[in-house]
């Protein structure tokens, strides 16, 4: 036994390893498919990746951009993908009900609601339950996921004791909070191999030379998620009727991808959530699997509308195309290509 191997051995830390055995809580063995190919090559280099199975991403973007929906649409592929899967969904906006979950194809039975206010009550339910989740034997631990829904909306004890006492007094303290409990939640996460996907508010900088959007609450989040995913969104219509937002997704921080990166997908408000194909036409022009021959997409010896296509993808979408289109988002996306 090497020098190594003894103090690994009496360091009493179940985790430390050789990088050459697996780094236990920095190693991403797996993705969680988001439900949008074009979503998950911009998280994780792959069109079959997703976001980090042991890491945090944070979806950061304006009010109504469709954040909650969004992070609703992982959790129901989540949940298909995994039948023995559980979602542990923290919750600060109230904005949630059983109707609104199962109308999205979400099996209700596996999800578990924790209304949270401040950081603090989070932070505490989110080490129990991972902590929980640890002692139970590793064949026996059944995937899991966490949600939190919205950062942006917590509050902290003392804003709420200030609140109660009428003090207008603004709590500075919040940032540090947030912070502390990230730098609690992160390494346990990655040792547990739960994903965890947080919602969050992003604001205008004031002052600043060009219009620049910045995430609320400090650098807490920042430092913490392995990949930080701005939205803007423009509505999607069929005919006069408001069906679901084409969602904008840039980049801002990625571990595993080209930072600075834009693509946009769709997302219906029905059971449907994101869309699985969209996107995939605008990769395939750029590196030439499909060519536009005016308003329409040559395939074969047909120009097809767009519309047509993505009306019936799995026609169009075989797997040879698919297998192209795969090597075009590694193209796009990864670093080193």
């Amino acid at each position: 036994m090497g020098f190594l191997d003894t103090v690994i051995k009496e360091s009493g830390n179940e985790f430390a390893s050789k990088v050459s055995d697996g780094v236990a809580a920095g190693d991403t063995s797996s993705f969680v498919d988001t439900g949008s190919y074009i979503f998950n090559a911009v998280v994780s280099g792959s069109l079959f990746g997703g976001i980090p199975s042991n890491k945090v991403t944070a979806l950061a973007g304006e009010s109504s951009t469709g954040k909650t929906f969004f992070a609703l649409s992982v959790v129901r592929n989540f949940l298909d993908s995994n039948p023995n899967g559980g979602v542990i969904y923290f919750e600060s906006e109230s904005a949630l009900s059983k109707d609104m979950i199962e109308e999205r194809g979400i099996d209700s039975s596996r999800m578990v609601i924790f209304p949270v206010a401040t950081i603090e009550e989070f932070r505490t339910q989110a080490v129990r339950i991972v902590d929980k989740y640890m002692k139970e034997p590793k064949e026996e631990r059944q995937p899991l996921m966490f949600v939190l829904d919205s950062l942006g909306m917590l509050s902290t004890s003392k804003e709420m004791e200030d609140i109660t006492n009428d003090k207008q007094v603004r709590d500075m303290t919040k940032s540090q909070l947030i912070k502390g409990a990230f730098r609690v939640l992160t390494l346990k996460l990655g040792q547990a191999g739960i994903p965890m996907l947080v919602t969050n508010h992003t604001y205008d900088v004031i002052g600043s030379y060009v219009p620049t959007k910045e995430m609320g609450g400090g650098t807490g989040l920042k430092y913490a998620a392995s990949t930080i995913i701005y939205l803007g969104k423009k509505k999607e219509k069929d005919g006069t009727e408001l069906v679901g937002n084409i969602i904008k997704c840039e980049a801002k921080k990625s571990r595993f991808t080209r930072e600075g990166s834009k693509v946009e997908t769709r997302l219906f408000f029905d059971e449907r959530g994101l869309d699985k194909y969209y996107g995939l036409l605008e990769l395939g022009e750029k590196y030439n699997v499909f060519k536009r021959v005016g308003n329409r997409i040559k395939i074969g010896e047909s120009n097809i509308y767009p519309k047509t296509i993505l009306a019936d993808p799995e026609k169009y979408f075989t797997e040879e195309v698919m297998a192209q289109l795969e090597e075009a988002a590694q193209q796009e996306f990864s670093y080193g290509s």
